[in-house]
């Protein structure tokens, strides 16, 4: 398999990120155990998820997500044979929140005895943390990664004024330094990341793994009118992008997904992947067969022509 160098590290991964934000909560314990079984024998191994996956849902309290993966690697015994991606940041309870020195410390500890491992691959700042000096995150990280319980950081809906600058203190002070970004990217939200972070990233060789890939199911083709928003869980977030734009790029993907026999989902995520600074897209399976279908994305060459379709139809 074609493997991307995540930034200027030394992990390599997929050209596929599986999101692990539905295990635990739209997937149950016995089906995530599937997808994720199905991940691996496809040839994948790169799994995203976060300590406060899925907090959201009432009765949990946060870690689902990062348990279930736990329980499935020491059933599977690989742990050496993924590459596990989670974050610290978001709100976990009242004063369980923020990206200081104390509150990562603590974080790493409740993430890794979920986890069931000693280390993690890719540890990711969830979200900015401006009252706390970006310096005394860096080098909290910095003690995580000598003392071998992280490997490689990385950051997550950062502007670009906020990585540049968490970029240029790591340079300064010779603290490790974020080697991906996590943000909102994909064929219908393509505005705030293009205009600054995108070359941001590429002219300092930070991988991207963007979350949404398929903004939130959108892209898939299964809602396109206000009575498809029933469909799933997800379907009271389809109104912002049904509009006269949204059918635009809809009618682009089934299109170029016609022409390569393949499905709106492939495109979409073929798409994302031949953007430049694009690592790895993520995005999330609730069914085997629905993980399948995203794996053949992977297999798809979009050729200039379709490219340029696409590119026209979701412009901004």
């Amino acid at each position: 398999m074609d493997k991307r160098r995540l930034g200027r590290s030394n992990l390599m991964v997929p050209p596929f990120c599986l999101g692990g934000n539905v295990f635990g909560w739209t997937a149950d314990e016995q089906i995530s155990f599937r997808i994720l079984d199905a991940l691996v024998e496809a040839g994948f191994n790169f799994i995203d998820t976060a300590d406060v996956y899925s907090r959201w849902v009432p009765g949990h309290e946060g870690g689902e997500s990062e348990a279930i993966i736990g329980r499935w690697m020491k059933a599977r015994g690989n742990r050496d044979r993924v590459v596990i991606a989670t974050k610290v940041g978001s709100e976990m309870g009242p004063t369980k929140k923020g990206l200081s020195k104390a509150r990562i410390t603590a974080a790493v500890e409740e993430s890794l005895k979920r986890l069931q491992t000693t280390y993690i691959d890719l540890y990711q700042s969830h979200r900015d943390d401006p009252e706390t000096p970006q310096e005394e995150t860096l080098s909290a990280y910095a003690d995580l990664i000598s003392s071998g319980k992280v490997r490689v950081i990385g950051a997550s809906n950062f502007t670009a004024a906020r990585l540049k600058e968490a970029l240029d203190i790591s340079a300064r002070m010779g603290l490790p330094r974020y080697e991906s970004l996590q943000p909102l990217y994909n064929l219908s939200d393509r505005a705030e990341f293009e205009r600054e972070l995108g070359p941001l990233c590429r002219e300092n060789e930070v991988g991207v793994i963007p979350y949404y890939g398929l903004a939130s199911g959108f892209l898939t083709g299964k809602y396109r009118s206000e009575k498809d928003f029933g469909k799933s869980v997800r379907g009271g977030n389809m109104a912002k992008y049904l509009n006269d734009r949204g059918l635009r790029i809809l009618s682009a993907l089934d299109e170029v997904a016609l022409h390569h026999n393949a499905s709106p989902a492939q495109v979409a995520l073929a798409w994302l992947m031949a953007q430049p600074s694009i690592t790895a897209p993520i995005a999330s399976a609730t069914k085997v067969e629905q993980l399948n279908e995203l794996l053949g994305a992977t297999r798809l060459r979009l050729d200039a022509v379709a490219l340029e379709q696409l590119n026209k139809a979701s412009g901004f």
